[in-house]
């Protein structure tokens, strides 16, 4: 698993570096969240860096193609992205095979968002509150499905670690994205799924959809109104559907280091921040240390339960 060795490239230094305008890669759909926070966050990063940032959008095998394309960029500091929990962490478990290992070629900018995952049912269920639909749950487990914008996502995850720790189970049904997933939840195709907030909260608005709660740990200042598992007595269940800026590992670290410093700036912009908070997204703009050490802590929390459930990519 990993990158045939890339051809070496002119000595670049940060000195008389940037030069030309930047590709934003982001593996996934025009909309989606990871492009909303690359054309937001780019479009401040580009203008501290006196340089144009386009972003490219490459969806495709969960992600995995897009972050690939991340990684085996010509190693200049001008071709850089956005990635997520499954390629950058759970795909090293979830596929027998990659061609790229994350760890090794690819080097963390910042951590951008972190996004709570928010726990719905249709408004027209009568489940009122979490413990109502665990109740239910237990009692009919062969009539409850949950979607989730792919296997080993944290909106299938969560649910799947909330379901084990009431020791309970429901079927679950992948699609290609959220707002597939989210739609199969309004047909009554699913009965219950935890998505992004800015995929459900404009029909938690409109009174299709109820909000029981939010998988962080701590309520989320975005949506102080809704509570956390925790408070409903599920203890221990916390899946962020977080993105963060990554860039081959190959780039000169004085180089990749300027470049981040101009994307944690950017995040940490007043008016790029309530540009995030109005997606539902709560900035964070960490060192690319801080963002590699969260990343361990990812695969150690979903490891066990992705080995465990015997979990595989698709």
């Amino acid at each position: 698993m990993g990158i045939a060795m890339l051809a070496p490239v002119a000595a670049a230094h940060a000195a008389d570096w940037p030069s030309q305008p930047f590709r934003v890669l982001v593996p996934y759909g025009v909309g989606s969240s990871p492009d909303q926070v690359a054309r937001i966050v780019s479009e401040k990063a580009g203008a501290i860096l006196g340089q144009t940032m386009v972003v490219e959008n490459k969806p495709g095998a969960g992600g995995n193609i897009g972050t690939f394309a991340i990684a085996s960029a010509k190693p200049d500091g001008y071709t850089f992205g956005v990635s997520i929990t499954g390629p950058l962490v759970n795909n090293t478990l979830l596929f027998d095979k990659l061609p790229y290992d994350p760890k090794r070629d690819l080097a963390p900018l910042t951590l951008a968002v972190h996004q709570p995952n928010v726990l719905v049912v249709p408004a027209k269920s009568g489940i009122q509150n979490v413990t109502q639909l665990l109740d239910e749950i237990r009692k009919n487990p062969d009539k409850f499905n949950f979607p989730s914008p792919g296997a080993g996502t944290v909106s299938h995850l969560a649910v799947e670690l909330m379901l084990q720790q009431i020791g309970a189970r429901a079927v679950h049904v992948p699609y290609p994205s959220s707002p597939a997933a989210l739609t199969s939840v309004l047909s009554g195709d699913t009965q219950f799924a935890a998505l992004p907030p800015i995929a459900v909260m404009p029909m938690v608005k409109d009174g299709r959809l109820r909000a029981l709660a939010v998988t962080s740990s701590q309520r989320s200042s975005l949506l102080p109104d809704i509570p956390t598992l925790a408070d409903a007595g599920v203890q221990g269940v916390e899946g962020s559907a977080w993105i963060g800026f990554v860039i081959s590992s190959q780039v000169p670290a004085d180089i990749r280091q300027k470049l981040a410093d101009a994307l944690i700036q950017a995040i940490k912009d007043p008016e790029v921040a309530k540009r995030l908070r109005a997606q539902y997204m709560d900035p964070v703009g960490d060192t690319p240390q801080a963002f590699r050490a969260y990343m361990d802590d990812e695969l150690k929390r979903w490891g066990p339960l992705i080995e465990k459930l015997g979990i595989k990519g698709q």
